[in-house]
């Protein structure tokens, strides 16, 4: 059975990804973007990662530019931009798309798992998000909409 550990993707800084480095911990996965009105929900995510991460969750970033190209940036300018304004410190993958024949694996295999609100299997808008439990299965998806410290309730009880 696939699990999210299966996947590799590159990170921001070039280095490769292996998702089977966190093994055993819970991921909140996020399609992410810099000029968005949803970009402020770095902030939160920082704040998920640093009180949660030493219980298991790992916060991971993924930049795309498939909505409203609202991640320009290069690498650099995205990595700098989310250091700078939020103090981004948890992984941040290099930018994929997440939808479309280019989407990312894992992206393909999280909309499988998990359809959004109608049954849709697309992801909608930038900030989509994606708990998976510690054993690499998705536990929920949740709408851009929803506010990182909404899920705080659900991360907990993933980390059991």
């Amino acid at each position: 059975m696939t699990t999210a550990f299966d996947f590799k993707t590159t990170a921001l800084d070039g280095r490769p990804l292996d998702l089977a480095a966190y093994a055993g911990k819970a991921l909140l996965v996020v399609n992410t973007a810099s000029k968005c009105g949803f970009t402020p929900q770095y902030e939160g995510l920082e704040r998920l990662w640093r009180e949660l991460g030493p219980q298991g969750l790992v916060v991971i970033g993924f930049p795309c530019d498939q909505f409203g190209h609202q991640e320009p940036g290069e690498a650099a300018d995205i990595q700098s931009f989310c250091a700078l304004n939020y103090g981004v410190s948890f992984p941040m993958s290099a930018k994929v798309e997440v939808n479309g024949a280019n989407a990312h694996p894992l992206w393909q295999w999280l909309k499988q798992q998990k359809r959004g609100a109608l049954g849709i299997g697309a992801i909608k808008w930038n900030f989509s998000k994606f708990l998976v439990g510690r054993d690499g299965q998705v536990i929920d998806r949740y709408a851009p909409t929803a506010k990182p410290e909404s899920l705080e309730g659900d991360i907990r009880a993933a980390l059991g």
